[in-house]
């Protein structure tokens, strides 16, 4: 098999099959054997650490999916296809609407940001105002919450919600009295 032959139209699918067969331990030390150089079965079996049975068995295994093919008489790695079907996935995913006007916004956002959850809350400051004002869009002006909702809303976000709601009270997007917390900044949209 070429390593054309080992591509697929659909990126996300052939990028996550592709994945699940580096997932072993012993398939991705095989072809990590390989990346590092071709080779017939024992050259990868003794690079990989592994006995040659276990290797062939691989190997096999390697090659229908497409990440490994024999040139020659020696097994040689295809890492293209692995980068191509990324590349496909990645090309095919939607880039996030934040509504933000400001295109500098929107960059941040995209950074902190996956499938609508908070990866991590920015140590700069500049970064976390935006951050900040985007989340606290979900408080409607004029509603008072109990702590608890307030923590069920910012769960949703970030597995640390008692930060985030201390960041949101902290820069003056919430304020909070008698355990109740309304929305006193950030941006309105309307």
């Amino acid at each position: 098999m070429s390593e054309a032959e080992g591509t697929t139209a659909d990126g996300g699918s052939a990028a996550v099959e592709l994945l699940g067969l580096l997932a072993d331990r012993e398939r991705l030390r095989v072809f990590a054997a390989l990346v590092l150089g071709p080779g017939d079965s024992r050259d990868v079996a003794a690079r990989a650490g592994l006995p040659v049975r276990d290797a062939l068995r691989a190997l096999t295994r390697l090659e229908a999916g497409g990440l490994v093919g024999r040139e020659a008489g020696r097994w040689v790695a295809y890492e293209r296809v692995l980068a191509d079907a990324v590349s496909r996935a990645a090309a095919a995913r939607e880039p996030e609407e934040f509504g933000a006007a400001d295109p500098a916004e929107t960059a941040v956002l995209r950074v902190f940001f996956r499938d609508g959850r908070l990866v991590s809350i920015p140590a700069q400051r500049t970064k976390r105002l935006v951050v900040l004002d985007h989340v606290a869009r979900v408080f409607e002006p004029g509603v008072r919450y109990p702590e608890r909702e307030v923590d069920a809303i910012l769960r949703a976000f970030h597995p640390d919600h008692a930060a985030l709601r201390r960041y949101l009270v902290d820069e003056g997007f919430l304020s909070r009295e008698n355990g109740e917390y309304w929305r006193t900044g950030g941006t309105v949209v309307i």
